[in-house]
């Protein structure tokens, strides 16, 4: 089944995701069980991934798996909270663009699953990739929302519409890592080893996906990838999301988007790396 396909049995969602959550939010996700919610194939990476991710990972509230088909009934709960995904595109994104997002929402008696309240959420992909591009992922991405949740509700003055910029305090710490990238998201002065070391002096290896996956599995502690989502070349203006992410613990190095462009294309930029390289001077 291609990612197209699988997209389509996704929860649509038409609100932006930048709803800020409360302290009175927080402490109702708190009390509540999560709803891992499945995907209707039962065989699609997506299920296998998330499944293994939250047996492994998940500890921050009781957890149940749901399938698709008792979501909708199960979101009225107001005990509960939902970890998903969800196409979604921003009301005042003029380009119209879709992404698919790893939601944390929680449950209540709303008018439909669009308005239920976001305590987190993270981009996965463009919307029509294919779900393999970052399924293997995703047990990074769970670790971090959990350690996002406790952050915010220990620090709720964090709480903002760019919460997630708080991350690129770290980024001198990428100092002692080795970053490994995909050449394809890379911008092209910067595609190869010899041009990102003109403007960033540290560790790097560009290498295939698959060599990723293998850094995630083994938990290797001086690994940092990169998370690139973007319109893949089939739309201008789109966002151009670039998280870093350790591939040992799920921690962010680095969080930045920016609209793709002539100037600006749907990659890692440049500039991106010389951020990294004044942060660590």
């Amino acid at each position: 089944m291609t990612g197209m396909m699988l997209v389509l049995i996704f929860i649509q969602l038409n609100a932006q995701r930048e709803y800020l959550p409360t302290p009175q939010d927080l402490e109702q996700f708190h009390r509540s069980k999560t709803y891992v919610v499945l995907n209707s194939n039962p065989m699609s990476d997506y299920n296998i991934e998330i499944q293994d991710a939250v047996k492994k990972y998940w500890n921050i509230t009781d957890y149940e798996f749901l399938e698709f088909e008792d979501f909708g009934e199960k979101s009225a709960d107001p005990g509960a909270s939902f970890l998903y995904m969800a196409t979604v595109n921003f009301e005042k994104d003029r380009s119209n663009a879709r992404y698919v997002f790893l939601c944390l929402s929680i449950g209540g008696d709303y008018e439909s699953i669009d308005d239920m309240k976001d305590v987190a959420n993270l981009p996965l992909g463009y919307y029509g990739v294919d779900e393999d591009s970052y399924a293997y992922k995703l047990g990074t991405m769970v670790r971090f929302l959990q350690d996002h949740v406790r952050l915010i509700n220990e620090h709720p003055e964090m709480v903002s519409q760019n919460v997630y910029k708080h991350y690129n305090d770290n980024m001198g710490d990428v100092r002692g890592k080795t970053l490994y990238l995909v050449q394809d998201e890379l911008e092209r002065s910067v595609s190869r080893e010899a041009g990102i070391r003109a403007v960033y002096p540290y560790d790097v290896e560009i290498v295939e996906p698959e060599q990723i996956k293998e850094l995630i599995m083994d938990g290797d502690e001086s690994a940092v990838f990169l998370h690139k989502v973007g319109p893949e070349g089939e739309q201008m203006n789109a966002r151009v999301y670039k998280i870093l992410i350790g591939a040992a613990d799920g921690k962010f190095y680095y969080f930045d988007f920016h609209k793709a462009s002539a100037k600006n294309p749907d990659a890692f930029l440049e500039k991106d790396f010389k951020k990294l390289a004044r942060a660590n001077q």
